[in-house]
């Protein structure tokens, strides 16, 4: 059975801590400031959201793959601090397949290690598993990129190989990529409450 995705749907993701809603075009009044003072929260990044011309591209092209049908992006929101934390979104959506990717994932400064992203996941990996029927969930970093790779594994994933040369950087040069995955048995038989535990 095909996702139960439909790309046009409102989706809204919330808990006591995170809020997650589908990302705007005016979303770049609360993302500037990360583009103009944090520039390098992209530096393993292909698609890079740096100064205004960098964040403007980056909304108008996940804006642009939602209408395709391709991916959903959302932003972040903080109610500890009452302030938007970042953005991530699934991409890679093949749904007759059953299977999503999770990523384009970014914070400001201060809210990494707070227990956002956390949150976040566990929202995602339940709405993508429970509500969406997605049968595996994959994640993609640079090979180089340990936080953000130990951050993947403290939540459940598992690593499943290197990518070589896999991609471009968005300063030139390629990167290699490491995989890895969540599958819906994983989430049901564990990796769903020992995330929980975590909160």
């Amino acid at each position: 059975m095909p996702l139960n995705y439909d790309p046009n749907a409102e989706y809204l993701l919330e808990d006591d801590r995170v809020l997650l809603r589908p990302l705007r075009e005016t979303d770049i009044e609360f993302l500037l400031p990360f583009a103009i003072n944090e520039p390098d929260t992209w530096k393993y990044s292909y698609l890079s959201a740096r100064g205004e011309d960098g964040m403007l591209a980056y909304i108008a092209d996940a804006i642009k793959n939602r209408a395709r049908g391709t991916e959903y992006p959302f932003i972040v929101f903080d109610k500890k601090t009452g302030e938007y934390a970042g953005s991530t979104r699934f991409y890679d959506i093949l749904p007759v397949y059953q299977t999503v990717q999770l990523g384009y994932t970014w914070y400001g400064e201060k809210f990494r290690g707070s227990g956002v992203n956390k949150h976040c996941k566990f929202l995602l990996l339940q709405f993508a598993f429970e509500t969406l029927g997605a049968e595996r969930v994959e994640f993609r970093a640079d090979a180089r990129n340990e936080r953000s790779i130990a951050a993947m594994k403290s939540i459940g994933c598992k690593p499943e190989g290197i990518l070589r040369s896999n991609m471009p950087l968005c300063d030139g040069g390629r990167r290699d990529s490491i995989v890895l995955s969540i599958l819906k048995d994983e989430w049901l038989a564990g990796v769903k409450e020992s995330l929980r535990s975590k909160l």
